[in-house]
């Protein structure tokens, strides 16, 4: 199967990077609301707490990519990071609605102390994981087309659960969809690891031997054009809940629970989109026009759906349809980049070049604070939009830099 390349074996390879998703997919969905309905804290506070996560990601990817390029135990390189980082994934979401029980254990008061805690904990866990669980990926498939689908398969099955993620948390609501997490995070990440066989010794890429082993300054454009776009993703997954509770929610009795209802449907409704464009549309339309022309083409066409949501979005409807458009730009931030930036670097370090790569995720995620204290400030929560907006259009722009590999 692993030999062959079978379909089988990228939806299973595939499913450790799923494991993350759908933790990291709980997190967007409910530590905001839970934040802000359950524990009563402020915008502001909810940004410092969000915080906590990139602060784990700076360390945690770049340290644990660098470990897992050159240790062996457990049968693999990436294995034991794995097994052990989905175990306490799954740990940390089960602690997620039970801050205040944290924080009576450990004899803290300040609630908002014990959230970055708990959200510390949560994000380590999930970033000791989320390099190994892509870099796995590389290992195993060759340049070119068939690793182009492995992560468009990544996106497409991570994708599918996120999807159910929000529509659990939308019709079951957030503390059911917290309990099945737990499970799902914790199977999804052990099992798969027992049916992939890693080289002990991978194979350096013709490439790598010359001495210009990394395209460093194709690596650095990169970095900037996809921090560029986390700025604005992270920014709306944050902070959506003040658009939502100003614009979108009849204020008064229940408006906690629908604000809620409507975010998990608003971000089902973005990843429905998110998977099944990278393997139906972005992997054919990569081999027709290159996957940097693509992914351009993705960022740009959600730049414009942010500043749509921002002037016209004002019903529930409205906001769903949107975050449609939306979706388009985030099936591609999330598969095609990887891809691009593997082909640049020596594949006997991926680990390492993922976790470089992942600062380009978490600094953006530190800026958001500051997004966070603009919207305390605002008069009309809409500017959210137009923030992630412009952070999307630079990202398309600075993405045409690139160059595409023949």
């Amino acid at each position: 199967m692993q030999k062959r390349l079978t379909n089988t074996f990228y939806a299973i390879i595939s499913l450790p990077a799923t494991a993350m998703g759908f933790a990291l997919s709980i997190q967007i969905s409910a530590l905001s609301w839970l934040l802000t309905t359950r524990f009563n804290l402020d915008i502001h506070e909810i940004g410092i707490v969000w915080a906590a996560g990139p602060l784990a990601g700076i360390l945690g990817q770049v340290i644990i990519g660098l470990i897992s390029d050159k240790v062996w135990f457990w049968g693999g390189r990436r294995r034991p990071f794995v097994l052990i980082g989905g175990t306490l994934a799954a740990l940390s979401l089960f602690l997620l609605p039970r801050i205040d029980v944290v924080g009576e254990a450990l004899g803290v008061a300040d609630l908002v102390i014990v959230a970055v805690i708990v959200a510390l904990t949560l994000d380590l866990s999930i970033n000791i994981s989320f390099n190994p669980t892509r870099s796995i990926i590389a290992d195993v498939t060759p340049d070119g087309i068939p690793r182009t689908k492995g992560y468009t398969w990544m996106q497409t099955i991570s994708g599918f659960w996120g999807v159910m993620a929000y529509l659990i948390g939308a019709f079951a609501g957030n503390y059911v969809l917290i309990s099945i997490g737990v499970v799902i995070v914790f199977l999804f990440s052990v099992v798969p690891m027992f049916f992939v066989t890693e080289e002990r010794d991978l194979e350096v890429r013709a490439e790598a031997e010359a001495a210009t082993t990394t395209e460093w300054g194709q690596l650095w454009r990169i970095y900037f054009a996809h921090g560029f776009s986390w700025l604005g993703v992270q920014s709306m997954f944050v902070f959506i809940i003040a658009f939502i509770s100003q614009h979108i929610v009849t204020q008064g009795a229940g408006a906690a629970d629908e604000s809620g209802h409507v975010i998990a449907i608003a971000f089902a409704v973005m990843n429905t989109v998110g998977f099944l464009l990278p393997a139906l549309v972005l992997e054919p339309v990569s081999e027709r026009i290159g996957r940097v022309k693509t992914q351009m083409l993705c960022i740009a066409i959600m730049a414009a759906g942010y500043f749509m949501i921002a002037f016209w979005a004002r019903t529930p409807m409205a906001l769903y349809v949107l975050m449609a458009v939306v979706g388009i730009g985030w099936s591609a931030v999330v598969s095609l980049p990887f891809a691009i930036m593997s082909e640049k670097v020596d594949k006997s370090r991926m680990g390492f070049f993922m976790g470089i790569f992942n600062l380009s995720v978490v600094l953006p995620q530190l800026m958001t604070t500051g997004v966070g204290y603009v919207l305390k400030d605002a008069v009309d929560k809409s500017i959210l939009f137009v923030i992630c907006g412009s952070c999307l259009a630079i990202s398309a722009v600075l993405w045409t830099l690139v160059r595409e590999k023949r």
